[in-house]
């Protein structure tokens, strides 16, 4: 991941909290001009996002779990759109 540049037109970061779950959700929308996918780019936002709410909570919070890091929506490219549930 990672290991090519790609010319990135966008990235937003969300982090909103899910007072029901007890977590907080992390979403990140990247876009680009390129003729290949930013799908990395996007999960490596959230992950990056997620480790750093963990670092600056870990010490009032010591039962934090990080998961359910996943693809939700891409479009363009080869494949098309796909919308995951």
């Amino acid at each position: 991941p990672l290991c090519h540049p790609l010319p990135l037109t966008g990235i937003e970061l969300s982090l909103e909290p899910n007072e029901a779950r007890g977590a907080i959700d992390v979403t990140a929308t990247v876009r680009t001009t390129a003729k290949t996918g930013v799908e990395m780019e996007a999960l490596t936002a959230v992950s990056v996002a997620a480790l750093t709410v963990y670092d600056m909570a870990k010490a009032a919070q010591k039962d934090m779990r990080i998961g359910d890091i996943r693809l939700v929506r891409k479009t363009g490219g080869k494949s098309g759109d796909i919308e995951l549930k």
